[in-house]
């Protein structure tokens, strides 16, 4: 089965390329394609939080993994398999990320602490809604709040 998914909008960020760390406090807009009109994004600004769905567009073909590895290669954290992480060489290279809504003018959305570089295609945007996030507690190996640890502190200025 193939699927096709055209992008909704491109996100217009600081950063040209990935990185690991510090996304705290990026601001960043997703203005959406040809097509849609501000109607798309009516309501949207009453919530305080979106989830956006974007595709790793500079992520190569054979950088993509299918099986395990250790997280940003780092020996001391396990072999864990591509499903049990959020890294970018993802097999059909879909990221997500939970931000915050800031405001909306027709058809741009501006955002805070989206991931995602210039230039990234967005596939979807849904508000985040507290009855689906999780009903249980949410468990996660140390490893990962240590992967996470300056994930979401702000850049120094250079």
């Amino acid at each position: 089965m193939t699927i096709e998914i055209q992008p909704i909008g491109y996100v217009r960020a600081e950063r040209p390329h990935a990185e690991d760390d510090f996304w705290g406090g990026e601001e960043a807009t997703i203005t959406l394609v040809d097509g849609f009109t501000a109607e798309a994004l009516q309501g949207l600004d009453a919530f305080s939080h979106a989830e956006v769905i974007f595709y790793f567009h500079e992520v190569d073909d054979a950088k993509i993994v299918a099986g395990a590895r250790h997280p940003r290669n780092n020996k001391d954290w396990p072999a864990v398999g591509i499903l049990a992480q959020r890294g970018k060489n993802r097999p059909n290279r879909i990221g997500s990320t939970i931000c915050r809504v800031l405001r909306i003018k027709h058809t741009t959305l501006v955002v805070a602490e989206l991931d995602a570089i210039d230039g990234t295609p967005v596939l979807d945007i849904k508000p985040v809604i507290v009855e689906f996030l999780p009903r249980s507690p949410v468990t996660q190996p140390p490893w990962s709040h240590e992967l996470m640890r300056e994930y979401w502190l702000e850049k120094l200025q250079t």
